[in-house]
């Protein structure tokens, strides 16, 4: 065995290398959505959420939350920051006293004491009133001990709580026996913040993030239950916007002037907005958020839990591989049977149809990954596509280099531009054989010179051949001094009877031309016998993986030559069958009687036919 066809040996067939690509593109999906992602795919997952998030973003108002800001207007009235802790404390007090405030959550923390009198009054408040303080939990590794941690007593104890390594908290004083929410958080790698830990874990004990230590603190359980991720962080759901919130400066709340029935029964964010107090972190919304604004989505979201109004689940997850599954058996299916731009209009619109979907199931599942089916559409794009690309144009080329030995230019080029999928492979069709010989071949060549002989042979051959291809035949083989053709394969033509007939006469008239020369150089006169027979044969490309030739065989073709055989016996040079004499159209005929030809049990008919004046 040649070491080609060892080769060929250990090559797997297209068609497994293909359902290799297609599972390939579906486990890429199934990677993305259970396995830990790669910082590309995670990237890209997390920026087409943000842009679902911009364009799915309410501005219907909240009107469970409002928010208390430390604006730029109430440092101009009120002074620069830090407040006096009485000032801080005048506030909570109003917004308890005069505004009916629900339960009020500070995101601010207090890590010193400052004056006696104020300090103490506002730890009187964090101890008695609905009012949840914040501290800070660091989650990097870096040992800081600031102020006086407090709370850890959360009731929603949770095994997936995220550790923390320090904290920032309040002065000793303020902490006693108050509510106490965490504000720290964890950015994604891009500096973006889409989650919050809900439950922080340290030294022993569980805190809760700010939004849910005001809805322990402040509100009835309700009839729905809490959702809290299992990992321990919660994406934070941003369908609102900033102007989306009821925001009321805090100059209004000191100075008495800010109507009360918008506070009554409402829970109380107190934080800021000012670019001053640095308090303003990237979220898919906007790159310079209020960090208030994350813990009002948080705990308007926790409100919707209790209230039994929650986003309803979808298995994103699932939908997802279900969908990659069927762009897989699509492929499967199309990438084979049509050409790469197809294929490529395919998988741009299974792409559109998944952004479409993703777009729809991303407020309903946090978790699923929104570009899996596009990983595994891009994977095929630049493997698969290409891939079938290369079969299609070795299948091409072993076409041209099969048919061009065989075929007229035009009927190759018109093979090209046909939809047949494999134009070579074996089919039944209606075919015009002729089968052409010299007579008295060896006494011709027996007594020339080899050099003679030959060019003898190719001069004959080539009168032979050039009415053939003139008449869009397929040549089928040469044997020795003559030649096989047919029409109609590999593409049917309607009058593959005439065209044979007309390659024939012209056949005639080559050769006596080249008699003609022969005769007067002194040479022995030249005859062609020709055989044409119509009738349905198997055409196809016929061989093993050493050699094939495209071929037709039936019995029209064995019928042809047994006519072609049966010349000698007339003085007439073309011999036609009955089933030619019945399709052609442009010919006239001249029966010759009946013949029992070799293989026949009963005698055939034989004609010739009228060749011009």
């Amino acid at each position: 065995m040649t070491l080609p066809a060892i080769v060929r040996t250990l090559i797997p067939p297209a068609s497994l290398i293909r359902s290799g690509i297609v599972l390939c593109a579906l486990l890429l999906t199934v990677w993305s959505q259970w396995l830990p992602a790669s910082a590309g795919s995670d990237f890209a997952n997390e920026w087409l959420r943000d842009r679902f998030i911009n364009l799915q973003v309410s501005s219907t108002p909240e009107s469970r939350i409002l928010v208390v800001d430390i604006d730029e207007a109430s440092l101009a009235v009120l002074g620069t920051w830090p407040w006096p802790r009485m000032r801080i404390a005048e506030l909570l007090e109003k917004l308890i006293a005069n505004y009916d405030a629900r339960g009020i959550a500070l995101d601010i923390v207090l890590p010193s004491a400052a004056d006696e009198a104020g300090d103490a009054r506002l730890s009187v408040l964090a101890q008695q009133g609905p009012i949840v303080m914040a501290q800070v939990f660091d989650y990097f590794h870096l040992p800081l001990r600031i102020g006086q941690i407090a709370g850890g007593d959360h009731k929603h104890a949770s095994s997936g709580a995220i550790p923390a390594t320090g904290f920032i908290a309040n002065y000793a004083q303020l902490g006693q026996r108050a509510h106490m929410g965490n504000i720290g958080y964890v950015p994604d790698q891009d500096g973006v913040l889409r989650r919050l830990p809900m439950i922080t874990t340290f030294e022993g004990k569980q805190y809760p993030t700010l939004a849910l230590a005001l809805l322990d603190c402040c509100t009835s359980s309700g009839k729905g239950k809490l959702q809290l991720a299992e990992n321990g962080f919660s994406r934070v759901p941003y369908t609102r916007d900033w102007p989306a919130y009821d925001v009321v400066p805090a100059s209004d709340i000191i100075n008495l002037s800010a109507p009360v029935d918008r506070f009554r029964g409402r829970l109380v964010l107190l934080g800021s907005s000012s670019l001053g107090l640095t308090d303003r972190v990237a979220t898919p919304l906007n790159m310079s958020t209020p960090g208030v604004l994350v813990h009002a989505a948080m705990l308007s979201s926790l409100l919707d839990q209790q209230a039994g109004h929650a986003i309803f689940a979808w298995p994103g997850r699932w939908i997802a591989v279900i969908f990659s599954l069927l762009l897989a058996l699509v492929a499967a299916y199309t990438f084979p049977r049509l050409s790469a731009l197809s294929n490529l209009s395919i998988l741009a619109g299974a792409s559109l149809l998944w952004l479409l979907l993703a777009y729809w199931i991303s407020p309903h599942d946090a978790h699923f990954s929104t570009t899996g089916p596009l990983i595994s559409s891009l994977f095929l794009l630049a493997v698969a596509i290409p891939f079938d690309w290369q079969l299609s144009q070795r299948k091409s080329r072993h076409l041209l280099e099969t048919l061009r030995q065989y075929v007229a230019r035009e009927v190759v080029e018109q093979l090209l531009r046909s939809d047949l999928k494999d134009p070579l492979a074996p089919r039944q069709l209606n075919v015009t054989t002729l089968i052409a010989d010299m007579e008295g071949y060896t006494t011709q060549v027996e007594s020339l010179p080899v050099e003679e002989a030959a060019k003898l042979t190719r001069d004959f051959l080539d009168c032979l051949t050039r009415p053939i291809m003139d008449k869009h035949g397929t040549l089928d083989k040469y044997t020795g001094d003559g030649l096989v053709a047919f029409w109609g394969a590999p593409l049917p033509i309607e009058d593959h009877a005439d065209l044979a007939l007309d390659a024939a006469i012209a056949i005639i008239k080559e050769v006596a031309r080249l008699s003609q020369n022969r005769i007067a150089a002194g040479r022995l006169p030249l005859r062609v016998r020709i055989g044409i027979e119509s009738g349905v044969a198997m055409a196809g490309d016929y061989g093993s993986s050493f050699r094939s030739i495209y071929t037709a065989v039936g019995d029209s073709v064995n019928v042809a030559s047994r006519l072609e055989q049966a010349a000698r016996d007339f003085p007439f040079d073309i011999i036609v069958g009955e089933g030619t004499v019945n399709r052609a159209k442009r010919h006239q005929f001249t029966a010759l009687g009946e013949k029992l030809l070799r293989g026949k049990e009963k005698p055939t008919t034989l004609f010739t036919v009228a060749l011009p004046a």
